[in-house]
């Protein structure tokens, strides 16, 4: 499958005297940074109409053009993988993944994948970048995810992604009882020593902005409703983790289980066997990019964050009798 892309775009102004290749990346980030060097290197990517070398300094206002044919991701295969699509039409689709499922084929996960299920589903979506994916969800978070289905929508959403118009609500249960909902606006980046992590830097962190409001209160942990203004990776658990809640189950941010003194049997049980970080994306908002009208979707609770909550709402109660606020 071979199909066309062309766009073009002009170099803003805090881009004036950088690389190409960077310029390139910021100007049509639903590509890779390897391919995009690949393209200007063959001549695809030109600056007003002259072909530069990836190291070439651009200009201010200079109009960088990308005309380069799209072909298919060959090492990628469509497997033949349930989807829980919520929403389908010839533009976007919508699935509910479910915890465990990567998103992206990835070293240690070449095959088994969101991406793979996608491709058997429409294989058109070997065409666009990343197959249509727009945003992740890490692997063992459940929920709501949209995927492009054509070059335009992808474009149309990634740019809502950057403007942070797409509304992504989460349901999380927190170790810790929280008195109140907050903001955390910490800037996030690489973990400076522990490579697979991601943490709180301000030494060149990106901007990350989490709001949170309660939703229950138990004796010991807390149900919070989560809204992302940015997409970090890892985002929600690293900002709850800053702010002393970690996510129940999330070994990497929130170490071992803490057991309540006196827990039932049942409760020590179910946090020591909880096994992900109780994390679902619940409600995805964003403008669609045919009708431009604003569409939002929800999802219930899988399964085991509902058993989660019954074992909390019997086993760790609080001293107030109205722990549901909302």
């Amino acid at each position: 499958m071979i199909d066309r892309v062309e766009l073009q775009a002009s170099v803003p102004a805090e881009m004036h005297g950088s690389r190409l290749d960077q310029v390139a990346a910021q100007l049509f980030p639903q590509y890779s940074r390897s391919r995009l060097q690949e393209w200007i290197k063959s001549g695809a990517v030109s600056v007003d109409g002259r072909q530069c070398r990836p190291r070439d300094k651009v200009t201010e206002g200079a109009s960088v053009r990308l005309d380069a044919l799209l072909e298919a991701e060959v090492s990628w295969q469509g497997q033949d993988i349930d989807l829980d699509i919520v929403y389908e039409d010839d533009t976007v689709l919508v699935v509910n993944k479910p915890a465990g499922l990567v998103v992206h084929p990835a070293a240690g996960h070449a095959a088994g994948t969101l991406v793979n299920a996608l491709l058997a589903h429409a294989p058109e979506l070997a065409l666009l970048p990343r197959a249509g994916i727009v945003h992740r969800l890490d692997m063992d978070t459940s929920g709501l995810l949209v995927i492009a289905r054509t070059l335009p929508a992808h474009h149309h959403l990634v740019e809502q992604l950057q403007a942070r118009t797409v509304k992504r609500e989460y349901c999380a249960l927190c170790i810790g009882a929280m008195t109140g909902g907050g903001t955390v606006d910490a800037p996030m980046g690489r973990h400076p020593r522990q490579r697979k992590k991601m943490a709180v830097t301000a030494a060149g962190g990106k901007p990350a902005i989490t709001h949170y409001r309660l939703a229950q209160r138990f004796g010991h942990h807390t149900r919070i409703t989560v809204n992302l203004e940015t997409g970090r990776t890892h985002q929600i658990r690293v900002h709850m983790s800053h702010r002393h809640y970690p996510l129940i189950g999330d070994a990497l941010y929130g170490g071992r289980p803490r057991i309540p003194k006196g827990a039932s049997d049942l409760l020590v049980n179910t946090l020591r066997q909880f096994p992900r970080q109780a994390l679902h994306a619940r409600a995805l908002g964003f403008i669609h990019p045919d009708t431009e009208e604003f569409v939002q979707f929800e999802c219930p609770l899988p399964d085991d964050i509902q058993q989660l909550i019954t074992v909390l709402e019997a086993e760790d109660p609080p001293l107030a009798r109205d722990t549901t606020l909302y």
